[in-house]
């Protein structure tokens, strides 16, 4: 072929590409806490344009609490939320085909006012507050660990549950002992002078777990990542372009801050620094092995109320995704 034909054909081309119509995102609709670790993320994606890069158009609804969350996705409204494994685990147990991806592994911890208060041991005749319920995970964690150490926590201290805010707020003005909450609140409490007495990372890995386990994930229904096993791939490798911003850009991270109601720096800080430690880093099978081991734990303390008929950690609970569905 002649040079002109050669350049005349190569112009009618990139005339031709450039007049065809983009291919449309693929779109995701999102369950997000309104107060989790979540929406820094989508802060960042949205600043950066991490979602057009990634071909998605990304559909976010606020939700007020996990249980909302779980109402959304066993309705069908949304694609994902985020929430933990062993309610996914709980879900298949009764025949649910919902499956979980890692998304942190930060985790709370013990916090108390009191300077006395070292140990388990030290909480006996103490007001204890716990953020959940009975059947919270962390608690029966904290139950299980202090079992190890002799301690019944139920007969040796007060216990009090209630929502993590009115837990911090409690512990905060002294109404409380000690309190158990989560990761962001610890921060929050650790700035006002509470002390972490311990760390739930150190109560997984004293009951079995091998490196530092994984507490929530984004969670889906397998016939939705059946259908869409290449937007999720490109979902999750754009959650993690947003954390690795977020560790290493001080750019990203105030984008972040614009969804954190705390806005004293050293909150801030504490929060930073969690969130980075609560960055999986582990292959999801690590992760499956350290929650089956976990599970057996929780299964023996909390019983049918709280794992329903598995005894072992039902499969599927943890999803992998082909190596093929990349794009």
């Amino acid at each position: 072929m002649r040079p002109i034909f050669q350049k005349l054909l190569l112009a009618a081309l990139v005339a031709l590409l450039a007049s065809a119509p983009a291919r449309a995102a693929d779109r995701l609709r999102l369950g997000l806490q309104k107060t989790g670790s979540g929406v820094w993320e989508l802060a960042v994606i949205s600043a950066f344009g991490l979602d057009k890069e990634a071909g998605l158009e990304l559909t976010v609804t606020e939700l007020a609490n996990t249980d909302a969350a779980k109402i959304a996705i066993q309705s069908g409204s949304v694609d994902i939320v985020v929430s933990d494994w062993l309610w996914v685990a709980r879900q298949r147990s009764e025949g649910a085909k919902l499956t979980f991806y890692p998304h942190s592994t930060a985790i709370g911890a013990l916090m108390a006012r009191d300077k006395a208060v070292k140990s388990v041991a030290d909480l006996s005749g103490k007001k204890l507050g716990v953020a959940g319920g009975p059947l919270d995970k962390s608690w029966l964690l904290l139950r299980a660990y202090a079992q190890q150490q002799g301690v019944d926590l139920t007969k040796s201290a007060t216990i009090v549950y209630g929502a993590p805010p009115l837990i911090a707020e409690k512990a905060a003005e002294g109404e409380l002992d000690a309190a158990l909450e989560f990761w962001n609140f610890a921060a929050d409490l650790e700035a006002r002078g509470l002390s972490r007495v311990i760390d739930l990372r150190k109560v997984e890995t004293a009951l079995g777990a091998k490196g530092a386990p994984v507490v929530t994930g984004y969670v889906f229904d397998e016939g939705f990542a059946a259908k869409s096993p290449a937007p999720l791939a490109r979902f999750f490798a754009m959650i993690d372009k947003a954390r690795h911003l977020i560790a290493t850009s001080d750019a990203a991270w105030r984008a972040a801050m614009q969804r954190i109601p705390a806005k004293d720096p050293a909150v801030l800080a504490l929060y930073r620094k969690s969130y980075v430690e609560g960055i999986p880093a582990r292959s999801v099978e690590q992760e499956r092995e350290d929650a089956a081991g976990l599970y057996a734990t929780l299964a023996e303390i909390g019983g049918p109320a709280l794992v329903g008929s598995a005894k072992t950690l039902p499969a599927g609970t943890f999803y992998e995704p082909a190596a093929s569905a990349v794009r």
